[in-house]
């Protein structure tokens, strides 16, 4: 058996993150009444922690990041860069999360977009559809949209994983297995898979 990948990782670090009922409950509550701010609020915090359960320095809003040698909370404009320790003061980040609350298409595809540029192992958009059954059809859409809108040697070469997860109400007996899915860019295809 292979060993995971990073998204892999940092899907299951994420899952096991989510359940404590200081993340689950708020993220439910706001999944379900579709409270989208308050659901990105909630989406931050997690993901904040599940980089450091991974060992990972993570800024974002109200997450401040004082080891680089300018200190922010938010760098080039993504919701969530984490960076791996290292000895170097100027290091490129691990990750690149983007947290989109809005239910536009364009505005989910430029974040895709956004972080599709950005020189990162692992790019991560979460954005959110009402019902589950509406994901199929946006991850269509972003990868026509987005990933054709790339040269197939330029997307070959695009390294590192890009996963877009789609989180949506669902039963809360299913929280949090039910309320997201995942789906990573296989670069060879241009397709998104879920996984």
């Amino acid at each position: 058996m292979s060993a995971p990948t990073l998204a892999e990782q940092w899907r299951e670090t994420f899952l096991a993150t989510v359940q404590a009922d200081c993340f689950a409950v708020p993220l439910k509550e706001a999944a379900l009444e579709e409270r989208l701010g308050d659901w990105t609020e909630a989406l931050t915090a997690t993901s904040v922690v599940t980089c450091q359960a991974l060992q990972w320095e993570a800024a974002a809003k109200k997450h401040r990041l004082t080891s680089l040698p300018v200190c922010r909370s938010e760098y080039l404009s993504l919701d969530v860069m984490a960076f791996g320790q290292a000895a170097s003061r100027w290091r490129f980040p691990l990750a690149a999360i983007e947290l989109e609350n809005s239910k536009d298409d364009d505005k989910i595809a430029y974040s895709l977009w956004k972080v599709m540029c950005a020189r990162t192992d692992l790019r991560v958009v979460f954005c959110y559809r009402r019902e589950p059954t509406e994901g199929a059809e946006l991850v269509r859409l972003l990868r026509e949209e987005v990933v054709s809108a790339l040269a197939l040697p330029d997307r070959v070469q695009l390294a590192g994983e890009t996963v877009v997860v789609v989180g949506s109400r669902n039963e809360s007996s299913t929280f949090p297995y039910g309320f997201f899915k995942w789906w990573r860019l296989e670069t060879n295809t241009g397709m998104f898979r879920l996984f």
